[in-house]
């Protein structure tokens, strides 16, 4: 049946290490028709990490300069770092009839469906404080202050729950998968995005 697919905006957003990371992987590994959009940051940096595949590292010099000329649909200062999500590279994407993938905070979140009301967005939660700072601790990615740091901000993160679309808690990555899938699959589905044409015959 012939149909028009618009492409749709996917913000997750969580605190650090509630697992938005690894579910929004496994998206991009199984389903082709998302695209990630690669944020700027200012931050360090980690091992494995690439230049313009899991972000665009920049300088503070760098990164304002790009604030100047309104480059960013959002940007936002977090746990130290500036982060920002590239207006051109999503405006693009979306306009090819692809999916895009926004892994942000919580603050780059809220601008991002204040600024484009259509995109859909789901918060991942850890089934406990517990076993945030046991994640936090065990994923050996950040020095002890920086933990420190991720969980005194992340209730304050939890607390914006109310101004996402959805919420998952990720107490395994399997059923938070499932659910995931779920939303997406309904949300291609809106009438606002799919539109089908009935033929008169068969």
């Amino acid at each position: 049946m012939p149909h028009t697919q618009k492409g749709m905006l996917l913000v997750v957003s969580g605190p650090s290490g509630a697992g938005k990371g690894t579910l929004c992987t496994r998206l991009l590994q199984e389903d082709p028709r998302f695209e990630f959009s690669v944020s700027a940051t200012t931050r360090r940096r980690r091992e494995g990490e690439e230049h313009g595949k899991h972000y665009y590292f920049l300088s503070d010099g760098e990164f304002q300069r790009h604030v100047d000329a309104g480059d960013f649909l959002e940007c936002a200062l977090v746990h130290g770092h500036r982060y920002g999500t590239l207006r051109e590279e999503v405006r693009r994407s979306l306009e090819a009839g692809r999916d895009v993938l926004l892994d942000i905070d919580s603050q780059g979140g809220r601008h991002v469906a204040a600024a484009m009301p259509d995109c859909v967005t789901v918060f991942i939660l850890p089934p406990s404080y517990a076993v945030l700072r046991h994640r936090l601790r065990t994923r050996n990615t950040d020095q002890e202050s920086e933990i420190v740091r991720r969980l005194g901000n992340a209730k304050g993160e939890i607390d914006q729950l109310d101004k996402y679309q959805y919420a998952i808690i990720n107490g395994t990555v399997e059923l938070a998968m499932d659910q995931l899938r779920s939303i997406v699959a309904a949300e291609r589905l809106r009438t606002t995005r799919f539109l089908p044409e009935i033929p008169e015959e068969e």
